[in-house]
């Protein structure tokens, strides 16, 4: 019988994933395919009893979630806290109306940017994890995915941030464009991902000039779905460095993301001239939420 004494949950657009705390130790974690995406305002509490409701009992049990759940199309919309300031804020968390009374959930609010306008949600945790495993870190964090972040880290604080929709453009080119006939699901080819990543990050013209000739090369050169995925990726990364650069360069840069797609701009940045390292995100969304959790309980 596991009795956590508060849940932490990640609940982001495709996926929900919880865990049973007891301070900061996991008990047992699980996970469904309910995320933000598949329901409407009423599914989520139903999709969160399913996953918890046998670590339940008689009291009031702390849930302190982060990612999409605080969406505007979420379960409720949780508020932007402008920067710079700390990553978390769990006591300007928004509380929605729930139906069982066992339940107190608490949605930690994202981040925003007024200039250039900017938001990010559900990243701050990851942020705040990294923070509170290396607290005297003063430089920038690059968290891939469908959008990539760049968060400039300062005193514990994030200075500023900017995104960049990378990966959205990858998956529309690649699957939507006339680029699908050459690229589908393919996997990147490193050499082919390196050599244009060079070219784009010192020319960001190469990106939108390099498109075509994509699918010119597999119909005259034969090339292999694998070489166009890496010389696409190479594009739009490459791209990406050369506008972040002022974000990187002369920075020490931690890329925190996925295995596989971290390891693309941690080779695409250190072949620029970057100092940059990668770190596996999975372990420092459950951090965040638990130095969440600490603050919550400290509060008189």
């Amino acid at each position: 019988m596991v009795s956590p004494n508060w849940i932490a949950v990640d609940w982001g657009t495709t996926r929900l994933r919880v865990w049973a705390m007891n301070d900061s130790e996991v008990l047992e974690n699980r996970s469904s395919d309910k995320g933000m995406g598949s329901l409407d305002r009423d599914g989520f509490e139903p999709a969160l009893l399913e996953l918890v409701e046998d670590w339940l009992g008689d009291r009031p049990v702390p849930v302190i979630a982060c990612g999409m759940v605080g969406a505007r199309t979420g379960w409720v919309e949780a508020e932007y806290r402008p920067t710079p300031c700390t990553p978390l804020d769990p006591l300007r968390a928004t509380r929605p109306v729930v139906r069982d009374p066992r339940l107190d959930v608490h949605i930690l609010p994202g981040l925003s940017q007024i200039d250039p306008p900017d938001v990010l949600r559900g990243e701050e945790t990851q942020i705040a994890g990294f923070i509170a495993q290396n607290p005297d870190f003063q430089g920038t964090l690059c968290l891939p995915g469908t959008h990539c972040k760049w968060v400039i880290i300062s005193n514990g604080q994030v200075e500023g941030f900017h995104t960049f929709m990378t990966g959205e453009v990858y998956a529309l080119l690649s699957r939507q464009s006339v680029l699908r006939l050459t690229i589908g699901d393919a996997k990147p080819d490193l050499p082919g991902f390196l050599e244009a990543s060079a070219q784009a990050a010192t020319n960001a013209d190469m990106a939108a000039a390099g498109l075509f000739p994509l699918r010119a090369a597999a119909l005259l050169n034969g090339m292999t779905p694998e070489q166009g995925a890496g010389r696409l990726s190479g594009l739009l990364i490459g791209s990406e460095l050369a506008a972040a650069h002022p974000l990187w360069h002369g920075r020490r840069v931690i890329i925190i993301g996925a295995p596989e797609l971290s390891a693309l701009y941690a080779q695409a940045l250190t072949q620029a001239g970057a100092d940059a390292h990668q770190m596996d995100g999975g372990e420092l969304v459950l951090a965040g939420l638990t130095a969440a959790a600490s603050a919550l309980t400290r509060t008189p």
